[in-house]
């Protein structure tokens, strides 16, 4: 599972929703994973973000290196994007994962222009 910082934000709400899909997701198997700035979209205090501190010990934080930013500046052009961030949570998402996210439009229309077969689910 591909997290974007809506399910970030979710998973700092406490939001049921987003911690029943997740769940749902951790029996079935799936990894959590997201990118970093997606972490710097959701994070503003860790004093008070005690439920996504937590949460973020059991996610893989993948950093944005120069080849995903590469990558994510390429898929913009193919996409006609223009959300970094959201370009780069695409690239995440390997055959068969699902995005949890609050912004599915723009998601989709990103995945759509990779050749994988991907759900993004609004949460």
């Amino acid at each position: 599972m591909v997290l974007d910082a809506g399910a970030l934000i979710g998973v700092d709400r406490s939001d049921r929703r987003v911690a029943g899909l997740i769940a749902l997701g951790r029996r079935a198997g799936a990894d959590l994973v997201t990118m970093a700035p997606v972490v710097a979209q959701a994070w503003r205090d860790g004093a008070r973000q005690v439920h996504l501190a937590r949460a973020l010990a059991m996610i893989d934080v993948v950093p944005m290196d120069l080849d995903v930013a590469r990558s994510a500046g390429e898929l913009l052009k193919v996409a006609c994007g223009s959300d970094v961030v959201d370009a780069s949570v695409a690239l995440l998402a390997r055959p068969g994962d699902q995005i949890l996210t609050s912004d599915p439009g723009d998601l989709d229309t990103l995945v759509k222009a990779r050749p994988v077969t991907v759900a993004v689910v609004r949460v």
